[in-house]
């Protein structure tokens, strides 16, 4: 007789296990214990052999019969059920373990060996927030263009147009790793390059800076554990410092560096006027640990080639190297804005020594002079770098500033 759902509640345990058969060599075996356990008897090869087919009630009667039509068609076509169910489940952990947090997760202990702190947090931060709740447990070799559009999307309507460009620079990373891992065949994300289905970084207008205190500090800490180079590592630690032109930084000579007098005297690159940019103590620091390293050579900052500078994007490399988007974020033009910025709000100085020191257009009829307003000039080249300092320690309170009460 066939089994009913009335007859397989009142069914109760006994001492001894026992069975009721549902025909077919489909049975439901009965535990001591109550449990109620769907078994399927059979031979394959001249062996007797069992298959499970579930528990009940997660597995209802008509379910279990249907996973018991199953099994029999399989033996009808020669093919062992348990050796079935058994590969399934191996396929199952494989997905599993090639999930695409599990392998995003792999990729980052691989790529963040020579990155930034701030770097690694970011994309982390990134990758828990709007991708792994997403599409985090899918198998990664089954992910979709279309999925991957899907989790841009839902960034894109908070209107943080850079944060979906960075995540999905990320994603393409990851699924690289897993191509070079042999675990997918190809990049969901090469079908969403250039423009079309995803809105473009709209151009600045002006050059991205940080002028807030705390994206300050955090920048200068970032750049003290810079990894990219003794040289690099200089260079970025001077440009907030000296706030010039970054053609005029690269193409710092040693020829112009006077430590006496705490000076450096050279030609602005877009004015063409003699300049002299008050070195502060910390700059001087900088140079004189840089000098046994390139101090031979006619450039501060030696680029590979032992006579000529670092490239023009050497500056904006290293800053997207420790995760800072150029474009939107902070360049190595923005460290002037930073200066000119947090000078006037932060340090009260007087605009017009500010503007004088960024070598910006005056109008002075006797002329530019480039040691005009030294006396105040100095003071503030040093105040400013004590307060970039008190910043990376978060100790502001002694930095005092200078307002100078001369207008250009």
């Amino acid at each position: 007789m066939k089994l009913t759902d009335m007859s397989i509640k009142k069914a109760k345990p006994k001492d001894k296990s026992y069975k009721l058969a549902d025909g077919g060599g489909m049975y439901l075996q009965i535990e001591p214990t109550g449990g109620k356990l769907w078994r399927h008897a059979y031979r394959f090869a001249g062996k007797q052999k069992l298959l499970a087919l579930g528990k009940y009630p997660d597995v209802s009667l008509p379910e279990a019969r249907k996973r018991h039509r199953e099994a029999r068609e399989q033996l009808a076509n020669g093919v062992d059920p348990s050796a079935v169910k058994k590969a399934r489940k191996a396929a199952g952990k494989e997905r599993a373990a090639n999930s695409f947090e599990v392998v995003a997760r792999e990729w980052l202990d691989t790529w963040k060996g020579d990155k930034s702190a701030h770097y690694v947090y970011q994309t982390i931060i990134g990758l828990e927030g709007d991708v792994f709740p997403y599409i985090g447990k899918r198998p990664i070799a089954e992910i979709s263009t279309r999925e991957v559009l899907d989790v841009l999307r839902r960034i894109e309507e908070r209107g943080t147009i850079s944060t979906v460009h960075r995540v999905k620079m990320n994603i393409s990373q990851i699924m690289r790793y897993a191509a070079q891992t042999d675990r997918v065949a190809h990049n969901p994300c090469d079908n969403l390059r250039g423009h079309g289905a995803l809105k473009p970084i709209p151009a600045p207008q002006h050059f991205a800076a940080f002028t807030e205190p705390a994206q300050v500090a955090e920048l200068l800490r970032a750049i003290d554990v810079y990894k990219g180079g003794a040289v690099v590592r200089a260079a970025l630690r001077l440009a907030p410092l000296l706030f010039v032109r970054p053609d005029e930084l690269r193409n710092m000579k040693w020829e112009e560096i006077d430590f006496d007098d705490a000076a450096w005297r050279f030609v602005s690159s877009k004015r063409k006027k003699d300049m002299l940019v008050p070195l502060a103590r910390q700059a001087v620091e900088i140079l004189q640990y840089l000098h046994p390293l390139t101090g031979q050579g006619k450039y501060v900052f030696q680029g590979a080639n032992s006579n000529q500078p670092i490239s023009k994007r050497t500056i904006n490399c290293a800053l997207q190297a420790m995760g800072y988007n150029t474009k939107t974020e902070h360049t190595g033009h923005g460290f002037r804005a930073m200066a000119r910025t947090m000078l006037r709000e932060r340090l009260k100085f007087d605009p017009a020594i500010i503007e004088f020191q960024l070598s910006h257009e005056t109008r002075d009829p006797l002329g530019y002079d480039r040691a005009k307003y030294l006396e105040e000039r100095q003071p503030m080249m040093q105040t400013w770098a004590d307060y970039l300092d008190g910043l990376k320690t978060g100790n502001t309170a002694n930095v005092v500033s200078f307002p100078a009460a001369v207008a250009v």
